[in-house]
């Protein structure tokens, strides 16, 4: 016998009793069924609720031909009558994810031309796949429109059309339906075929906010957050820019010009810095100026700085410049022979000895070693 389904009589029920049919033991516990649930199961890419019955936490609801199967973590009592208890800020969450992708998707669809093929509410965002290439601006436009109708607050409408009505709705689907179709309706964005929980009125879905837009298959991917979950990210956000703000000393809505004219006194000042570095190694160098082969141990250098320097000194000492720099325990290394000598035997005692990694060819390489300053000149005979 098919469970009663009071979600979809009331999707505001908190509490309710029913009569326990069957028990039986699973992995995870034991799956009750009842003559009757407001849990609801897993299915049309909403999560199961999650609650208690007779104070017995339900970790699991899902559905098979009609039936309810709640997983608790304790055994009931066949014929017993129990009291469910739906965790109402799971359900609620779920419901706002769930009302406001449809209020998006349907403006999307229908402004764009496109079909929603993919939804997914994950514990933290929710994401929704179409099959049209759509642009940030657009999915922006759409938001607007979203938040629009949301203000509006008009009534959800939830049928249950006969196959004639239907058949002359203008609706959305993913999939050929057969049986009972429900339609949910959001006035002004949206007709779907749906079996989730939805809000009653649109307001309840609080908001919607875009978070991305990235090309996926034939289409894109957007990612949302509605109603609570987006209020709490846009809070952190917030909190955060502020932070950013005052560290900058200007107000929360002028962060990106002043970070954008940091970046470019940073890059000015690293072009001023590489300058005065090329001229800091030159003089270094001419301290090896025909000294052939020379070794030098550092502690100031960048790495692509450490390149730099052997590349230097070896154009001026004539032979191999080996230059280390690290912090005492680690050190990044490069060799660079003034002939283009081959380093791989050079390389492999390093490695070994040194308990390093790396290789190259043509007179140069490069690479890391655990060692300390005093071993590297041991190994250098220095």
């Amino acid at each position: 016998m098919e469970t009663e389904k009071l979600y979809y009589q009331d999707a505001f029920m908190q509490e309710f009793t029913a009569k326990v049919l069957t028990c039986e033991p699973a992995k995870t516990g034991f799956l009750v069924t009842l003559d009757r649930t407001a849990f609801y199961p897993e299915g049309g890419g909403q999560p199961a609720d999650h609650g208690t019955l007779n104070n017995i936490p339900v970790t699991d609801v899902h559905e098979k031909d009609g039936v309810i199967f709640h997983t608790v973590e304790k055994q009931v009592e066949i014929g017993e009558i129990v009291s469910g208890c739906i965790d109402w800020a799971r359900r609620f969450d779920h419901m706002q994810q769930h009302s406001g992708e449809h209020i998006i998707s349907g403006i999307l669809c229908r402004d764009y031309h496109c079909d929603n093929v993919g939804f997914h509410m994950g514990a933290d965002t929710v994401t929704i796949d179409y099959n049209t290439d759509i642009t940030w601006e657009q999915v922006l436009a759409a938001e607007q429109r979203a938040n629009e109708a949301i203000w509006a607050d008009q009534a959800v409408k939830i049928q249950y059309p006969d196959r004639k009505a239907l058949s002359t709705m203008n609706y959305r689907s993913k999939k050929e339906l057969t049986g009972q179709v429900r339609i949910v309706t959001f006035p002004g964005a949206d007709c779907c075929a749906c079996c989730g929980t939805h809000v009653l009125r649109a307001g309840q879905v609080g908001l919607v906010k875009a978070l991305s837009c990235q090309k996926f298959r034939d289409g894109v991917r957007i990612e949302i957050l509605c109603g609570l979950r987006a209020l709490r990210f846009l809070g952190t956000v917030y909190d955060q820019n502020r932070g950013i703000a005052q560290q900058l000393s200007v107000k929360p809505q002028d962060t990106l010009a002043a970070v954008e004219r940091i970046e470019a006194e940073l890059t000015a000042a690293k072009a001023r810095m590489t300058v005065l570095e090329d001229q800091v190694m030159e003089f270094l160098a001419q301290e090896y100026a025909g000294k052939g082969d020379v070794v030098l141990v550092r502690h100031d250098l960048r790495p692509d700085a450490v390149r730099k320097l052997a590349d230097t000194v070896a154009k001026v000492s004539g032979g191999l410049a080996a230059v280390f720099s690290g912090d005492g325990e680690r050190y990044q290394y490069a060799l660079v022979h003034a002939d283009g000598q081959d380093l791989s035997s050079l390389v492999k005692d390093i490695n070994r000895v040194l308990h390093g990694r790396g290789g190259g060819r043509n007179g140069f390489a490069q690479g890391q070693v655990q060692a300390t300053e005093a071993q590297i000149q041991e190994f250098f005979n220095l």
